[in-house]
């Protein structure tokens, strides 16, 4: 197996960090919310990985603000 390109080791260390963040953020906090809060924070990321979130500026630019 050759040495990683640059852009190979950037990728890989960017997986691990995307990977711990989202184990930080189930674990942190979480035993404070509610069961209602819980499901609709794991709909949320749902959403996000579909691509179904828009951002606030978005928002305010299609409601006219």
């Amino acid at each position: 197996m050759g040495q990683l390109t640059f852009e190979e080791q950037v990728l890989k260390k960017l997986d691990r960090v995307e990977r711990s963040v989202h184990h930080i953020l189930e674990h942190i906090e979480d035993s404070k919310l509610s069961d209602e809060e819980k499901e609709l924070l794991e709909e949320s990321y749902k959403h996000e990985k579909e691509g179904k979130l828009i951002s606030s500026k978005e928002l305010s630019r299609n409601l006219g603000l």
